[in-house]
């Protein structure tokens, strides 16, 4: 006899964490069918958008369960997305009892991330390496690599406290774009926009952008084009945040 509710909690608890961890609608969706008919219900219906999941299956009698989970929160993790995908595998392998998996999945959800001393550094290095593969010298680099510590310090806080992402990413990339300039006027660094562009691509949104396509080519539509508006306000923000900053430079004395 199946436990509905049971898989009904498995299922759900397990593609909301594939989701909060930046995985594709369909791969969600393919492992919540696999997980179903792993133990037994054939008639599974799984939608799944970056926003909301929801699942739904019938019992031998025809009667319905749902359940229905609203995101709140996502970000890109994709050590995490290979654990859930790792750990539906075994569980459509063995089908252990939901309270195992239950289990599991709690301690995936438990393990800390990355510490935000190596975060801090991901986005310092990824500025100061970018910087030369765009025509910058090793100045510029240097110049870099301090924009993007600059955006490591603001982003890594206020994404703790869940700030709106379009505020954080415009204080960012003003901030950086700052940054980069006053380099620049103190005689370190001689190419503003390189240094802007490197240190402004710890910013761009490229999972998303890549699983946008990736979910419109699956057919999967609607998720598609909720990614792509994101990506686009994504870019807005960082666009809308160096402008503010070379305006203020004009402002003030002319911009290097």
């Amino acid at each position: 006899m199946i436990d509905y509710d049971a898989l009904l909690n498995t299922a759900s608890t397990m593609g909301v964490r594939m989701l909060e961890s930046g995985a594709e609608a369909y791969r969600v969706e393919d492992s919540l069918q696999r997980l179903c008919r792993a133990y037994g219900v054939d008639t599974c219906e799984i939608f799944a958008i970056p926003s909301l999941l929801i699942v739904s299956m019938c019992d031998p009698e025809g009667h319905s369960h749902t359940r229905v989970r609203r995101l709140y929160h996502r970000g890109t993790d994709l050590h995490q997305v290979d654990r859930l995908n790792s750990l539906c595998r075994e569980v459509c392998r063995d089908t252990p009892p939901f309270p195992q998996v239950d289990g599991a999945l709690a301690r995936l959800a438990a393990e800390p991330g990355y510490p935000p001393a190596m975060q801090l550094a991901g986005y310092a290095l990824v500025a100061a390496f970018f910087t030369p593969l765009f025509g910058g010298g090793l100045a510029d680099a240097l110049c870099a690599l301090a924009a993007g510590t600059v955006i490591g310090l603001l982003k890594l806080p206020m994404d703790r406290i869940r700030a709106n992402g379009f505020f954080v990413n415009t204080i960012c990339s003003m901030a950086a774009a700052l940054v980069a300039i006053a380099g620049v006027r103190l005689g370190v660094g001689q190419q503003l926009d390189k240094i802007i562009i490197g240190a402004f691509m710890g910013l761009v949104p490229g999972v998303a952008i890549t699983n946008f396509m990736r979910d419109i080519l699956a057919g999967d539509l609607f998720s598609g084009i909720t990614k792509l508006a994101e990506s686009l306000l994504t870019a807005t923000a960082i666009a809308l945040g160096a402008g503010i900053a070379l305006s203020l430079a004009r402002a003030v004395g002319g911009v290097v």
